[in-house]
């Protein structure tokens, strides 16, 4: 069965918050895995035709629309209205700019339930029952007019009036795509998980997986290599496990020895998973 195209929608990110609890920080450039939240965050919605960021520039996100709610910092309903009138899609998807671990299916998934069940929106739900404000979809005219009515400053308080489809995400595990990083604790974690620039969890940019396989094609042909002798996962795998365990110009190293290793005999996968244990235990065996 044909899968149903996806309505189109903008998004506007939320990226203006004071981040008490990090310090005041910049939190949306703040880096999980090697790349800035807000990057993260922006990959999910890389099918919205627009892109409105309600916050400070990021030189990572040059296409964005950037406005500010007036005055700065004055709070997530104006910080809301400020986006929304830069929305020109019939759907506008709202996000904090701290989701790491948000992807594209989760948007669409989001998206879809919403013009399925002919709701005013859809937000996610989590195990618990809490409604996940941060990350839903709303019918944009719709939206503009709860605005419009609202005297209050709570976000919910304006989202709630729609009356948003639930939405559950399926195989959410630890990191499911509401998750956040408010703290220095959980940023790190978030950080752990997503480890380095070989994170499987990160949503490529678009484009950028098709570059990949391509490359490895031309390699691959280029050596005489047979594609089918290339575990492309494995190798990622152990590259991120060295990355973040070790530093990350250990990676492509590690990756060439254990190809030397490979060409002497050894079995791939069992020099991989070999070297990934060591890669986990060697910050706690190094000396100082």
């Amino acid at each position: 069965m044909a899968r149903e195209p996806t309505p189109d929608f903008d998004a506007v990110l939320l990226a203006g918050g004071l981040a008490r609890r990090l310090g005041g920080a910049n939190k949306p450039a703040l880096t999980v895995g090697g790349t800035p939240l807000i990057v993260r965050t922006a990959r999910a919605v890389e099918a919205a035709g627009r892109l409105v960021i309600v916050g400070p520039r990021h030189p990572a996100l040059p296409q964005a629309r950037y406005v500010r709610e007036d005055p700065p910092g004055a709070g997530p309903v104006p910080a809301l209205r400020a986006g929304v009138a830069e929305v020109a899609a019939p759907w506008t998807v709202l996000l904090a700019a701290d989701l790491p671990f948000l992807a594209p299916e989760h948007v669409a998934a989001l998206v879809g339930a919403a013009a399925r069940r002919g709701a005013e929106g859809a937000v996610f739900v989590d195990d618990d029952g809490r409604v996940q404000w941060l990350t839903g979809v709303w019918r944009t005219d719709a939206l503009r007019h709860a605005l419009d009515a609202y005297e209050g400053t709570r976000l919910r308080g304006v989202l709630r009036q729609l009356r948003p489809a639930g939405v559950a995400a399926r195989d959410a595990g630890e990191w499911p795509p509401w998750a956040d990083c408010d703290t220095p604790e959980t940023l790190a974690a978030a950080d752990r998980a997503a480890s380095g620039p070989y994170d499987r969890l990160r949503q490529p940019a678009k484009g950028e997986m098709t570059v990949l396989e391509d490359w490895i094609d031309a390699v691959c042909l280029e050596l005489g290599i047979d594609r089918s002798d290339m575990d492309r996962d494995l190798v990622l795998d152990l590259a991120r496990d060295v990355a973040h365990g070790v530093a990350r110009p250990a990676a492509p190293l590690t990756a060439y020895l254990i190809g030397l290793a490979v060409g002497r005999g050894a079995a791939a996968r069992d020099a991989a998973a070999r070297v990934s244990e060591m890669a986990e235990s060697w910050k706690g065996d190094a000396q100082p």
